[in-house]
């Protein structure tokens, strides 16, 4: 082979090479400022886990944003969707100066628009229109809603986004009553559950309410996450969830919203969604540093509980994940094997779950607090219909 021939052959296989580069999707993921207290609203902490689960995924180059937004409109070239993971209301990145043209000129081109949690809610007028335009609906300040409460997702529309996610229920802020584009056609809804009316009587997260529209709708079903086929050809999604940052170490709240991305940028979901496994110590990465983050006691791990109830004694297992002040666990004992959801203040940690005895549900609630040797203790209260029956307990972490 002759050395011109050869130079020619390398040429075409580093051009070969850039093409296929250059054919994945790029999906930018813009995490908006710090806010709100640890473990609560981590932007950043979230897109950086949400690309790290993403990147076995052929065909996609997925780039994160922090800060609030990029640092140049250029950034936003060729991307094929963009995901905003942020604070909204009147601050929301997406409406800052002349943003909304922005955003406008790439759904005209078909680029994909998400939304995730208070991402979803801009002021009412103009900032909404185009909301509607990106998502199809959006949440509208003492219209809709956002109490912290657990709805139960199952029996999800076939749709690719809900591939491979199974039945699940988180506490979490979901957000609900949704204002609509009423002219807009191509809403599907995908997380949908009917509130109790004791959500709907409140209190929620600000304004404590309650509404008497949402009152008023007693057993309606509401929607907390929703796609949107825009009539330009592109897509856009709403998720009303991701308060609390540890509640993406559940699979099915992180393969929905991991699916959803890829449907965003039209890249084909795997029939068994986007497979993805989160660690502990994941969950407690890059958080942001926030006031009395230092102060808060680690009690992720499993642990080992006695139980003293009139003379009786239990002991359940507990494993904690934890991210700021908030953990989600899971518990084995006397009511099988239970999700838990709690806090950590300091050195004071509560957390409950909800189980059945001879048929008849019982909430449980652990309040306690960190001893000096790193053991918990405390008081519980089991509530059934027979009323409330007291205990003690104490606490050792096995691992």
């Amino acid at each position: 082979m002759t050395p011109s021939k050869l130079l020619l052959l390398l040429a075409l296989a580093l051009f070969t090479g850039f093409n296929s580069s250059a054919a994945d999707k790029r999906i930018l993921l813009i995490a908006g400022k710090v806010s709100h207290g640890p473990g609560d609203h981590e932007f950043r902490a979230g897109v950086l886990l949400w690309q790290e689960c993403l990147k076995s995924v052929p065909g996609i180059r997925v780039e994160v944003h922090t800060n609030g937004w990029p640092h140049a409109d250029s950034v936003f070239d060729g991307a094929s969707a963009v995901v905003i993971y942020a604070d909204g209301g009147a601050g929301h990145p997406a409406i800052q100066g002349d943003r909304i043209k922005l955003i406008d000129s790439l759904a005209a081109k078909g680029v994909g628009i998400g939304c995730a949690h208070y991402g979803v809610e801009v002021p009412a007028g103009d900032p909404q229109k185009a909301m509607w335009r990106w998502i199809g609906g959006a949440y509208e300040n003492q219209f809709s809603v956002n109490p912290m409460w657990q709805p139960i997702y199952q029996n999800l529309p076939k749709h690719p986004i809900a591939n491979g996610v199974g039945s699940f229920g988180l506490v979490d802020e979901w957000y609900f009553n949704m204002r609509w584009n009423e002219n807009a056609t191509g809403v599907t809804h995908i997380l949908t559950d009917s509130p109790s009316d004791d959500v709907r009587d409140g209190p929620y997260v600000y304004p404590a309410g309650p509404y008497p529209h949402i009152v008023a709708a007693s057993g309606r079903r509401e929607t907390m996450m929703w796609v949107y086929d825009r009539p330009d050809g592109g897509r856009g999604f709403g998720f009303t969830g991701g308060h609390k940052h540890v509640n993406w170490h559940n699979d099915n709240f992180r393969k929905i919203v991991l699916n959803a991305i890829l449907w965003l940028a039209k890249v084909e979901v795997p029939a068994n969604g986007v497979a993805s496994k989160v660690t502990a110590g994941q969950i407690a990465a890059n958080l942001d540093p926030k006031k009395d983050s230092a102060n808060i006691a680690n009690v992720a791990g499993h642990w080992d509980v006695e139980v003293q109830i009139g003379g009786n004694t239990g002991n359940p297992k507990f494993a904690f994940v934890q991210a700021g002040m908030n953990l989600l666990g899971r518990y084995e004992g006397l009511f099988g094997q239970r999700e838990v959801t709690g806090q950590v203040r300091g050195k004071d940690v509560n957390f409950s779950l909800t189980g059945e005895y001879e048929g008849n549900p019982v909430k449980v609630r652990y309040k306690g607090k960190v001893q000096d040797d790193g053991s918990l203790a405390g008081g519980l209260e089991f509530e059934s219909d027979q009323g409330i029956t007291e205990a003690t307990w104490t606490g050792r972490r096995t691992h």
